[in-house]
């Protein structure tokens, strides 16, 4: 065909399809469509988003409900095309509704992959996915794939005995990022799953899920390189690099990690438990990879590497029982009966609500003759170590207060005497 014959064909495709006058029908068809679902959705979108926005408990099925109703307008402009094309199918050629069939697609498309998209927490990447899977659709229902899909693939070099092309990377990365993706969510609700076991430790369930997660991850990459047509075999010529990179640049992370799983088999540490590590005294939140969260009192969230667990001195306030003593001294005067103050001690202890009377009775000993007081120490037990220590002592000196305040016995404080080794002559001055 030469370039006369060729102008004609595409004169002839436009005098047939472009500019007929049911390319013109069929865009009015579009356009009231379109005004007609925007009229519609705005009147019912309010209404359904407020009933939908009631839904508790469940944040992912909200915002994907939340999706569906502001893209209501797109759901009934694809009814509105479906209906016209039915029409159009039944009294006139194909040929004359192509751009409404072309609409319907492309509607309906973006309709679905707007929505599904919304599972995806972060709003960038949603946006990002969707516009490049509605991408595909147009070019598929254009019928423009093979020709595009054509030109990625001549872009390639060839690396030895490997062909890589630009459409082989864009497969590669696409599969991946999908299987890995659908790897995390899977891997999230076995996770979720095996949590609301009753039959398993903490520690276990958190050292299932990662297992779970990891193994997900692994086979959903293995999968995306295999369906590719890349070897898995050519691989191999990297593990030398990367047997290198783990030793120099990764120490650190494969540390942590091996240190995170020994952690989670010997059970030192679980979710919840009470430590000390340095100066840190909180409440461990998470157990991750990398490594543990510690939520400490004051509401800062420390995120201690699991190596530290394996090579500093932990202290663990509830590894075996959350049962916790605490020493509380003080001092009485030495007019004060000493009995009469044990009494007191005790019976005012076991009034104060976080002591765990239950479990053990407060004790109280006299300890020391001291230089201007008769010195005690006041144990007792709590629960609770994760509400706070400092907080529970206060309690109990402000009951003791109270019941010696009552009870007249006296806490003392020291005396100094100043002797003057030579006279001291004081004179009072006048004023003029």
């Amino acid at each position: 065909m030469d370039v006369r014959q060729t102008i004609e064909a595409v004169e002839q495709w436009l005098r047939t399809f472009v500019l007929s006058e049911w390319t013109f029908y069929q865009f009015g068809i579009i356009a009231i469509g379109y005004l007609a679902a925007s009229f519609l959705a705005s009147r019912t979108e309010p209404a359904l988003e407020s009933k939908a926005r009631r839904i508790k408990g469940n944040p992912d099925l909200l915002r994907v409900i939340i999706a569906f109703m502001r893209r209501l307008k797109w759901l009934f402009l694809a009814i509105g095309l479906w209906l016209a094309n039915v029409a159009l199918t039944q009294t006139t050629w194909p040929s004359r509704r192509w751009l409404v069939s072309t609409a319907l697609t492309l509607t309906a498309a973006w309709f679905i992959i707007s929505v599904l998209t919304k599972i995806i927490r972060n709003p960038t990447l949603s946006r990002i996915v969707a516009i490049f899977s509605w991408s595909y659709v147009a070019l598929y229902a254009l019928r423009l794939d093979d020709p595009v899909l054509s030109a990625l693939d001549g872009l390639a070099v060839n690396l030895g005995a490997v062909r890589l092309s630009l459409l082989l990377v864009v497969k590669a990365v696409v599969l991946a990022v999908t299987l890995i993706w659908v790897a995390v969510l899977v891997g999230n609700v076995l996770s979720h799953w095996v949590q609301r076991s009753g039959d398993l430790s903490p520690s276990i369930k958190v050292l299932i899920s990662k297992f779970i997660k990891i193994g997900l991850i692994i086979i959903a990459g293995a999968i995306a390189l295999s369906a590719t047509g890349i070897d898995l075999t050519a691989l191999t010529v990297f593990s030398g690099a990367v047997g290198v990179g783990i030793g120099f640049g990764l120490q650190k992370v494969v540390s942590n990690f091996i240190s995170g799983i020994i952690i989670l088999l010997d059970k030192s540490i679980k979710p919840g438990d009470t430590i000390t590590l340095g100066d840190t005294f909180g409440s461990i939140r998470d157990l991750r990879s990398r490594f543990v969260s510690v939520i400490t009192r004051d509401g800062k969230e420390y995120l201690i590497p699991n190596e530290d667990f394996i090579s500093q001195q932990v202290v663990n306030w509830s590894f075996s029982s959350d049962y916790v003593r605490i020493d509380v001294d003080f001092g009485t005067a030495y007019d004060s009966d000493p009995h009469e103050v044990v009494s007191i001690a005790i019976a005012t202890a076991s009034t104060v609500d976080r002591v765990a009377n239950h479990y053990k009775a407060p004790v109280c000993w006299l300890t020391c003759f001291g230089a201007s007081s008769l010195d005690f120490r006041l144990r007792f037990w709590i629960s609770d170590p994760a509400n706070g220590l400092t907080n529970v002592r206060g309690q109990v000196l402000m009951a003791l207060w109270d019941a010696f305040k009552q009870a007249e016995i006296s806490i003392p404080f020291p005396h100094r005497e100043i002797i003057m080794r030579t006279p001291v002559e004081i004179k009072q001055s006048r004023e003029a």
